[in-house]
């Protein structure tokens, strides 16, 4: 009896062996075809492919890296800005020196906190790291499998993009409320070039194929962005541009994040309700990082918010209920999983990262949908 089960559970052992044995050759046999093939070509053959071999190695090497090495990455950067030291909101004279110099000085504006932030976050995804979505090695894939697709080497570019959804966001509303005066005003040139760019497609490389030919790269078209806000809020400081800090614009505002939150959570439910796989579901990480790259950008951008619409905030007597909003936003980011894993959310073994990232956002939706009912007066 003992010795027929131990025979039994040799055969499955011997059958799993054979059946990883066939994986690892099906693996291999491509490269172990490609080197015979390479070692009976002659010289002239052989230092073209080797030349080429070693480019793309380099490239992989600079291209996991950039993947991997997330610089500038800090939940709490709010912080650096000290926003409490401004004490008045975006495009109010700033109070005049005490000295006989100061006073006699040309008349100052207070700069736009939401234009600081916007262009620092767009700097900290083009410049401070690699904008992944369009570099070469991700736009061809794995073997031609997109890595969205796969559960390595995605989870910075779907961050970025988090991220680039709420500056594009917010660029749309500084253009069509908060950088004219109640809309009527004409459209600040700087704003609109920026919305301009921010909208352009975060994929593109230096060549495409649709259309087919040589292409400005995504990044450029970020950095100009960078360079409009940098010289609006210039002119904002030298009270040479208008900054309409209204309640009404400020209620508008808060909409349109909790509107745009709001999607991003019913994309999280999907995924976790119909394709609750556990860490085998290959797009559970793309989808956390672009919830918690948005996340992260409101964060800084909201923060913001309070610092330019200080005054409306105080009238409303808003300053509680927004400091509960922040903390909110500081509790989901402190949500860093090594592995993303969409389980069920009733499951024992694998955790529901998705629908733990979706309660924080319905969270910090709440908050802003009740903010925007005592601005309405509701």
């Amino acid at each position: 009896m003992l010795a027929s089960i131990a025979a039994f559970f040799k055969r499955i052992g011997s059958a799993v062996r054979r059946g990883l044995g066939l994986i690892v050759v099906g693996i291999l046999w491509p490269f172990l075809a490609a080197h015979g093939w390479y070692r009976q070509r002659n010289f002239t053959i052989k230092v073209p492919i080797a030349i080429f071999l070693a480019l793309l190695g380099v490239l992989y090497i600079y291209f996991i890296w950039q993947t991997q090495v997330w610089s500038g990455f800090d939940a709490n950067y709010p912080d650096v800005y000290k926003f409490a030291d401004r004490k008045v909101g975006a495009g109010q004279d700033l109070p005049p020196g005490t000295d006989a110099q100061a006073a006699s000085a040309p008349k100052k504006c207070q700069t736009s906190a939401i234009v600081d932030v916007t262009a620092d976050l767009t700097d900290f995804n083009v410049n401070q790291n690699a904008w992944i979505s369009s570099m070469l090695l991700y736009k061809l894939g794995f073997f031609g499998l997109d890595w969205n697709d796969t559960p390595f080497l995605d989870n910075k570019a779907a961050f970025q993009r988090g991220v680039n959804q709420a500056v594009r966001r917010t660029s749309v509303e500084l253009v069509d409320t908060l950088g004219r005066v109640r809309g009527t005003s004409g459209i600040n040139g700087d704003l609109q070039s920026a919305r301009g760019n921010f909208q352009f497609d975060e994929s593109s490389w230096y060549f495409g194929l649709r259309p087919f030919g040589p292409k400005t790269p995504t990044p450029s078209y970020y950095r100009a962005a960078i360079t409009s806000l940098r010289k609006f809020n210039t002119d904002l400081g030298n009270c040479n541009a208008v900054f309409d800090s209204r309640a009404d614009n400020l209620m508008q505002f808060i909409d349109r994040v909790a509107n745009d939150l709001g999607s991003t959570s019913d994309i999280l439910a999907e995924r976790s309700e119909n394709h609750n796989y556990g860490w085998f579901d290959m797009r559970a990480d793309d989808r956390f990082w672009f919830a918690y790259g948005q996340l992260y950008g409101y964060y800084g951008i909201l923060s913001a918010v309070g610092s330019d619409f200080q005054q409306v905030i105080a009238e409303r007597n808003l300053g509680t209920l927004w400091a509960s909003t922040m903390k909110q936003f500081q509790s989901a980011l402190r949500i860093q999983p090594f592995m993303i894993s969409n389980g069920r959310e009733d499951g024992w073994i694998m955790p529901s990262h998705l629908a733990t990232m979706g309660f924080y956002i319905l969270r910090v939706r709440s908050n802003l949908v009740e903010i925007r009912s005592v601005l309405s007066g509701r």
